[in-house]
């Protein structure tokens, strides 16, 4: 299976935090989750990959090449939190400024998208709503032959109408098996209907990278009664939360033997297991 996109050994330190040996592989006809809480190092990642921070050791590969000094511009199509557009222009203004940028810009297809989302040419970006700015990002991102897009939280604020709009784009995406995707967000319940493969990130460190259900099936959340708690084999709970009548935590699913009788277990959410590793800084 071919890579699209191969991080290696990546480590990058700042003052107060650091990227320590992040490394993760994204095949072609693929949608990966990149998760974490925030401050987890996923921006930095992202802004490595796209040659915008500067990294101390480790490699990038992309399409089969190494990623430094290597122009992508027309190969990798980037949807970030927020517009980077004038406010006062248009989309019309968009595609003015940025078309000159990309070889392969496909003027019928970025105005294919325009009426596909129902996006006036003629109306300024400061009177559309947050969703129709982001799918005007996505329109852009779409229209110059991109075969990887990279997304970085651009669902947050987003109703579940505009968010189930995009999770559709992208799954049309990735039906072209040469294309894959890359998206970060903290609305994780996106990634449990469209993503193949989850990378999870925590402290600045890969925690786990590798198909969505493999993570899923290796922990499981339990729930108990706060008596049954000091029972527990110490280290075998990850993330403890207790309340008045009891706790819940992660445990690997392998190890759910391990623990009391009466105490219940059930499939851990993608967020959960963000929430309660974060909790319990399983990776320091």
């Amino acid at each position: 299976m071919h890579n699209i996109l191969e991080v290696k050994s990546l480590n990058k330190a700042y003052p107060e935090f650091a990227l320590k040996d992040v490394s993760f592989a994204l095949p072609h006809g693929y949608v990966m989750g990149f998760i974490g809480p925030n401050g987890a190092g996923k921006t930095t990642t992202i802004k490595a990959i796209l040659n915008m921070v500067g990294y101390d050791t480790g490699e990038i590969f992309l399409f089969g090449k190494t990623a430094k000094g290597a122009a992508y511009n027309d190969l990798i199509g980037v949807v970030m939190d927020a517009p980077f557009y004038v406010n006062d222009w248009t989309p019309a203004d968009v595609e003015r400024a940025v078309a000159p940028f990309y070889a392969a810009w496909n003027a019928a297809a970025f105005e294919g998208f325009l009426r596909r989302f129902s996006i006036s040419r003629a109306k300024k970006l400061k009177e559309l709503s947050r969703g129709m700015k982001m799918k005007l990002m996505a329109a852009v991102a779409l229209s110059h032959g991109a075969k990887l897009l990279i997304l970085d939280e651009p669902t947050s604020g987003l109703d579940p109408v505009a968010r189930d709009e995009l999770c559709d784009l992208l799954l049309e995406f990735v039906a072209d098996e040469q294309n894959a995707v890359l998206f970060s967000t903290h609305i994780t319940s996106d990634l449990e209907k469209i993503a193949d493969y989850i990378t999870f990130l925590l402290n600045g460190r890969v925690v786990f990278t590798g198909l969505k259900e493999e993570l899923m099936e290796q922990y499981s959340l339990v729930r108990g009664g706060r008596e049954e708690l000091n029972r527990i084999p110490k280290g075998l709970l990850i993330g403890v939360r207790e309340y008045a009548s009891g706790f819940e935590a992660l445990v690997q699913t392998e190890r759910l033997l391990e623990l009391p009788r009466g105490i219940g277990a059930e499939r851990a959410s993608l967020e959960e297991l963000i929430v309660f590793w974060d909790r319990g800084r399983a990776i320091q």
